[in-house]
């Protein structure tokens, strides 16, 4: 009997901890991370081809240098610099888009900020505008 009631324990214990992972998991913050990182992924892709398919032949053709080239050393082994410079401009290429984006992601919750702020703010009835212009009137008489 008594294994019985620790083989239970355990299963409940267990049933906790994947209740937890799952809460954990399924949270809005992890679930657009896990979003995010994807779409990263395949924006990455994207910014090589860009790189790879437009970007480096518009350098070829106009300075006459190949980027996808390579510097002989010791043993048959090769430096290839090309590739580093390439990885270098799609670096920056997803640096600065991503640049972009937080700007605009923060002028928009900026924006949200400003109409909640505005929402708050009481509004005053003409009652109350008008009484206050009426005190402000009595202290510059004194």
């Amino acid at each position: 009997m008594r294994d019985n009631e620790k083989l239970s324990k355990a299963k409940e214990k267990g049933k906790g901890f994947i209740s937890e992972f799952k809460a954990f998991v399924l949270r809005g913050n992890v679930m657009d991370m896990a979003i995010g990182v994807i779409i990263g992924g395949a924006f990455a892709t994207i910014v090589t081809a860009l790189t790879d398919d437009f970007i480096n032949p518009l350098i070829n053709s106009i300075g006459g240098a190949e980027i996808k080239g390579q510097l002989q050393i010791w043993g048959g082994q090769a430096l290839n610099w090309g590739h580093f410079v390439t990885a270098v401009i799609n670096f920056l290429i997803m640096a600065f888009i991503l640049f972009l984006m937080l700007k605009g992601v923060n002028k928009l919750v900026e924006a949200g900020k400003k109409k909640k702020e505005e929402a708050k703010a009481p509004v005053k009835s003409d009652e109350t505008i008008l009484l206050e212009e009426i005190r402000d009137l009595l202290k510059k008489r004194k």
